[in-house]
């Protein structure tokens, strides 16, 4: 007899961060698999990882946003509508631009970057559709008037919004391959990322 997914299960992609599909882009997907959900981790950079972040911007810029939101809407082309989008840092970019226009998303997670409608030339941001945004409160790299402009645009859609801000300057905290590896502020997102996308 075949076993059955229980009944919250949803089906993610997960979109790495400017250093790449490094483990630890592995590792939160399979957390989020053993509570049952089906997950995809899109590799946008040919295969490439680093282990400094402005490397990674390199490559990020070579292959140029629109370059990249190509490749992000390719790796969800053949997948159903009612996905919930994640992503670290740049791709947290991606999985808000595709929440933000692909009809029939479920939610969007946005870890350690937050981008609002306006970013993409959007009017707004589609109704009924949640978002959780996680950041370091010192982090350099994700600006307040970015988080504020998604929050209002989310609020303003009648969607539900969540906003988790942790100690700290460090950018990619939940990766435990990189200097600013936060065990604790860790394991505290992907606890609040499975009860939102539980709920999604």
């Amino acid at each position: 007899m075949t076993p059955t997914k229980p009944a919250a299960s949803h089906e993610l992609v997960l979109f790495h961060s400017a250093l790449g599909r490094r483990p630890a882009v592995h590792a939160f997907a399979d957390r989020l698999r053993a509570a049952g959900h089906t997950v995809h981790t899109p590799d946008l950079f040919d295969g490439e990882v680093f282990d400094d972040l402005d490397a990674g911007v390199r490559k990020r810029d070579a292959i140029g946003i629109p370059g990249l939101i190509g490749r992000a809407q390719a790796a969800v082309a053949a997948l159903p509508a009612n996905l919930v989008y994640a992503g670290f840092s740049m791709g947290a970019g991606a999985a808000a631009f595709l929440a933000g226009t692909r009809p029939g998303a479920r939610g969007a997670v946005l870890m350690h970057g937050a981008i609002p409608p306006a970013a993409w030339g959007g009017e707004g941001w589609p109704p009924g559709v949640p978002v959780q945004v996680h950041y370091a409160g010192e982090d350099p790299w994700v600006e307040a008037t970015m988080v504020a402009s998604l929050e209002a645009a989310v609020r303003a859609a009648g969607a539900r919004w969540e906003a988790h801000v942790y100690p700290g300057a460090g950018h990619l905290f939940a990766d435990d391959g990189a200097p600013e590896y936060d065990a604790a502020a860790a394991a505290s997102m992907l606890h609040r990322v499975l009860g939102f996308v539980a709920g999604a």
